[in-house]
Parts: C-alpha cells; structure tokens; sequence
C-alpha cells in the first residue's frame, strides 16, 4: 500500500459541502458466524424484514439529498452485487452506487485508504461510512448536523447499554456529556470505562481521517510485528496479516478503525459522538437476523411512510408482519408478531408463525408452529410439526443459551432445502443444508 499523501485543495469561497458514503460488506472468508444460512447468500445480501441487509444501509442513505455517491467497499467478487446494483440503480436513480472490490481482507480503515482515490473524487468534504452488518435507523442527518454545529473532524454513532459491563464487548467510548466530544475511546476494553458503545455508523472530513490512517500505517510499519488484536476475533486478525506475508504483501496494509484509528482521533477536540435512543443492534451471527428483523418491522409499523409496505392487521395477523405478494398465506393461519414471508412461500391452513424469517420457496404445511426460527430457502415443515428456538430478551445482544451446560443457538435455523417430517419437533437446532429430519431433536447442530 502506497503512503503517498492525499492531497487536499482548499475550497472557494461560498463552497457548498459534498458528501458522500461508503458501506463496508466485508467478505466470504469473513461473516462465519452467520453459516449456515451464508452458505448460499453472501451475509449482506440476506433478506431481513423482506430486504437485503445491506439495503436498510442504502435506503437510509439515499435520504441524505446531499449524497450522491456511494461505494460498496469489501472483498467479495464483482458478480455478487452485480444484480442488487442494478436493481439499485432503477429504485434510487439519483444515487451512483459502485462496489470496490479489495484484492485482499484490507481491514475497515485499510479498504478506505486504499481506495481514498475514488472517495476523494470530486473534491469532496466529508463521507459516511456504515458497517453493513448493523441494525439501526440510521439517523444520519442528525449525524450531518451535529458534524456541521461543532466544525467536526469525525462523528461516531454511539448508543447506550444497560451497564458498563456489558458494554466490554464492544468498543467503548467515554465523552463529555455537555458538549458530546469524544474523550476516550478503547476497542473491546479489558475492564468497565462506559456503557457508551461505538454503532459503527462514522462521519469523517477527508481532511481528518486520511491522514490518521496513513499515520497508522507507518506505525504498523515501523512495529510489523504487531499484527494481532486482543479481541474475540483477533485469530482472524493474525490470519490476514500472516497471509499478507506469505504472498509476499506488506502486513500493515490490515488497518482496522476500531482497534487502529478511533483511540487516536479521540485525541483530537474535533470527535463527537451522537447517542441514539433508537434501536441498534449487530447482525453477526444467523440467529442475530431474527432480532434484526423485528427490530425493523416495528420501525417501519412506526412510520406512516412504510407501514403501507406491511400486512394489514387481522384476527389472524398479529403486527408487524411482511408477506412477500407472491406468498400464499391460507386465511386460517395465525402469523405475528414480527414475522417476514418471503417470494413464493405457501402457509398451509391453521399454521402459526411467530417471531421468525420465512424465506422464499418454503412450504409450511397445515397446522404446523414455527417459533423464533428462521426457514432456509425450499425448506418444508411437515403438517403438525413444530420448529422452535427459545425466546431471547429484545435487549440481548445475545443470540445463546446454555441447556445442559452446553451453549446452543437459540434460534432454530433450517438452512437450504430442509425438510422436517409430519409431527416431528426440532427445538433450539441449526440444521446445515439438505437435512430431512424425521424424529425430534433438540440443542443440536445437525450435519
């Protein structure tokens, strides 16, 4: 990776400010702990609340009227969001939106610098940058406000937890309660500082963060041998960086905000952060969707503007709920709250559906219960049957539970093509692709 300095020019007098964002998707070889339902469609790409993840980003984004360019940054291939692009470009016609593909797992702040020149193109003042795999409202003119009332360097997206332990397992952040500036910031701290938490939704001036990146790869030059983090993902940290070595790369190209640049922007008087009492929460792994998803359809039953999109309220409609209008839903079934029906499902008579994703194609026969799970594409659940995870507190940002001293995933997931037989039970199981089951099971990984 090139240190060449960007080069800034000073803007005219009466300058209207540009903005523009960046949405980072990661990669295949990331995102495992969304398996097995990232087996067949790429985590971003996952339809949560009757969209693809990466489309509650975009769709916050297109409400910005000052951003006209947006970058997918990550390291998939071309082909993957070739299609969402173009289907993309015909809903929101005013927005240029590009993918930049990494040749390697660049890190969060790695994949910015290394493509700084088609995000400085046009001269522009500042750009968002939004992780794809986080579930919030996106208040991102509030963040656009806040970063012009205080001539900001950078604005991060904050939200807070019930107690500053809990908060230690994600980055922390310790701030003037007055005046909103950053004071502290610590990635995944070893102890309590606050239970402030980074969203991982940021607004930067290219002025500011550039710099602070090339900063940080001179350091890791200067000190190759640091190349791991002291994180619960720091095995996939020393990976990459020890694949950087072995193809003949330097490893400080693997530059992360979190754990590389936001400490050091906090030294700066110009770092705010925006508290949000909205929801959030992260999409990491699969059972993580089913949260995700109520969280969203309630948002949009909330707002006069998207509640049209959703189901209308009945005796047997419990809102919030999305059917997809290809969906058949018999009228004897019982669904909600907090259900999504995807493309081509068909919900037999008296089935009940709760808190859970149906995805395209699944067939769930007459009188069946399906409960806090999600159904893999052309799954079948057999008449009777019951498909059920265990309920999880909304405020969790846990998708686990312990049953007979072993964790399992509390949401039952059924991957691809699975099929569960007439009266059969599966409770708390994720089920890999291609599975029949024809007896009950229960707090299994089924292979």
């Amino acid at each position: 990776m090139s240190l060449q300095v960007p080069t800034f020019r000073s803007k005219p007098p009466g300058h209207s400010p540009s903005t523009k964002a960046v949405i980072l998707v990661g990669g295949p070889s990331r995102g495992t702990r969304f398996r097995p339902l990232s087996l067949d469609v790429p985590k971003p790409l996952f339809d949560v609340a009757g969209h693809p993840i990466i489309e509650h980003c975009l769709s916050a984004i297109t409400k910005v009227p000052e951003i006209k360019e947006v970058f997918i940054v990550g390291y998939y291939d071309e082909s993957v969001f070739r299609d969402f692009i173009k289907d993309s470009a015909k809903e929101f016609p005013h927005i240029s939106l590009k993918y930049l593909r990494e040749y390697q797992a660049l890190g969060t702040a790695g994949g910015l610098y290394h493509f700084r020149d088609a995000i400085l193109k046009g001269n522009p003042d500042r750009f968002f940058v939004l992780n794809a795999d986080v579930c919030c409202s996106f208040p991102l003119g509030e963040m656009l406000r806040l970063f012009e009332d205080k001539d900001a360097e950078a604005v991060i997206l904050g939200t807070r937890l019930s107690s500053a332990e809990a908060a230690t397992n994600f980055g922390c952040i310790v701030s003037d309660a007055h005046t909103k500036r950053v004071l502290h910031y610590v990635e995944k701290p070893e102890s309590p500082i606050s239970s402030l938490i980074n969203c991982g939704v940021y607004l930067f001036s290219t002025e500011c963060i550039f710099p602070s990146i090339r900063s940080a790869i001179k350091r890791r030059t200067e000190r190759p041998r640091l190349v791991s983090y002291p994180s619960s993902e720091n095995l996939e940290s020393s990976f990459y960086a020890e694949q950087a070595d072995d193809d003949g790369e330097d490893k400080q190209e693997v530059i992360r905000l979190e754990q590389d640049i936001l400490s050091d922007l906090a030294d700066s008087r110009q770092f705010f952060v925006l508290e949000t009492r909205d929801f959030w929460r992260q999409i990491k792994t699969a059972g993580s969707a089913v949260p995700a998803n109520a969280l969203y359809l309630q948002k949009a039953w909330q707002t006069e503007s998207t509640r049209g999109d959703l189901a209308q309220p009945s005796a047997n409609i419990i809102p919030p709920v999305y059917i997809h209008p290809s969906a058949h839903v018999d009228s004897s079934a019982k669904l909600g709250p907090n259900v999504s029906v995807g493309p081509r499902a068909r919900i037999g008579a008296g089935a009940r559906i709760k808190e859970a994703i149906v995805l395209e194609d699944v067939e769930v026969r007459h009188d069946a219960c399906v409960l806090y799970a999600i159904l893999g594409w052309s799954s079948k659940v057999g008449a009777w049957a019951r498909v059920e995870g265990t309920p999880t507190p909304m405020t969790s940002h846990s998708t686990s539970i312990i049953k007979n001293g072993v964790k399992v995933q509390s949401i039952t997931i059924l991957a691809k093509e699975c099929a569960v037989g007439d009266e059969v039970r599966v409770q708390n199981c994720v089920c890999l692709p291609y599975k029949e089951l024809k007896r009950d099971v229960a707090n299994e990984v089924i292979m």
